[in-house]
């Protein structure tokens, strides 16, 4: 548990730090499209290496259940431990690797965040608190209604298709994977149309067409309703990076404060499954899905403020 806090924490860490800085690495206009970029190839992280670490972790023979209850009490010891030493040799090739890692980025020759130091918008004198910014309180609740809306349909697929079409849960987890691996394609896609359409205005539209197709699939059955559901991971991909591109525009010296409660936010992810589980149990998990149809619609009002603000006022964010 210790070392799950300490690798949760440096996670958090990293986000709160290296999201704003990809943002601003070039010019605003753009910024949405480069952080939609990084978060492709921390999708394709998330999609291939838990299978290389399975093959690397798992290569060993496991034992079934019933075949572990057979053994004696010092049988049953033995087996574990040696189980839990095939983690070892991984988990210490990858330590190196991050380590290597970290020392490249630190003697690489970056760019110092000079922009982010003389923003337009900065007030002279003490700081302003990080609450009194619009845009950084409403992106917020984006990313914690985002991050909960994908978790909660994500944790939920498996019983979903069982309940739709009678499927077992190993067929079904091959079809969730369709769920995940829409969201990396969708951002390597929404990378590149970022560069030719205003973030605001894709992030509304794919918070739009997310919260209906969520809508159908809580309307129909079958194959209609699960594969609508699927499609969602497709139009969640750019949700994130605009979400918090849009929180932190314009916040100056302010950025790292604002970036690090938009981090904090992703605990919508813990909180809003729950939420959506208690619910399932007492109407029901296919009318269920309510709940993120109600934080796809918030994301496009984010989107729709966002936007407003900036035909307002062009520095505005």
């Amino acid at each position: 548990m210790a070392a799950l806090l300490i690798l949760a924490a440096g996670m958090t860490i990293l986000q709160t730090s290296a999201n704003p800085y990809v943002t601003a690495l070039g010019r605003s206009e753009t910024a949405s499209s480069r952080l939609n970029l990084t978060q492709a190839f921390n999708s394709l992280g998330t999609t291939v290496f838990p299978k290389v670490g399975g093959l690397l972790i798992l290569s060993g023979a496991v034992m079934a259940p019933e075949a572990m209850r057979q053994l004696s009490s010092g049988a049953l010891h033995d087996y574990r431990v040696q189980q839990a030493a095939s983690v070892k040799m991984p988990y210490l090739w990858l330590t190196v690797a991050l380590v290597v890692l970290a020392g490249l980025i630190a003697i690489s020759r970056l760019p110092a965040l000079a922009a982010l130091e003389q923003n337009p918008t900065d007030n002279e004198g003490p700081q302003e608190s990080i609450w009194k910014h619009r845009q950084a309180v409403l992106g917020a609740l984006g990313i914690f209604t985002y991050v909960g809306a994908e978790v909660a349909i994500g944790s939920f697929l498996i019983n979903y298709f069982g309940y739709l079409v009678g499927m077992d849960e190993k067929t079904a987890s091959g079809y969730v994977s369709f769920y995940w691996g829409g969201a990396m394609v969708g951002r390597f896609i929404g990378s590149a149309l970022l560069q030719r359409i205003r973030t605001g205005n894709l992030l509304m539209f794919n918070a739009v067409v997310a919260a209906l197709l969520t809508v159908v699939s809580m309307l129909t059955n079958a194959h209609v309703a699960m594969w609508s559901i699927i499609i969602v991971g497709l139009f969640n991909s750019i949700m994130f990076p605009s979400i918090f591109t849009l929180g932190v525009d314009g916040l100056g010296k302010l950025t790292s404060k604002g970036s690090a409660l938009l981090i904090a936010a992703i605990v919508g992810g813990a909180i809003i499954p729950v939420v959506q589980g208690y619910i399932a149990d007492k109407i029901g998990i296919h009318h269920a899905f309510f709940l993120p149809v109600i934080c796809y619609l918030y994301i496009a009002y984010f989107a729709y403020d966002r936007l407003k603000a900036e035909r307002a006022n062009p520095h505005a964010a």
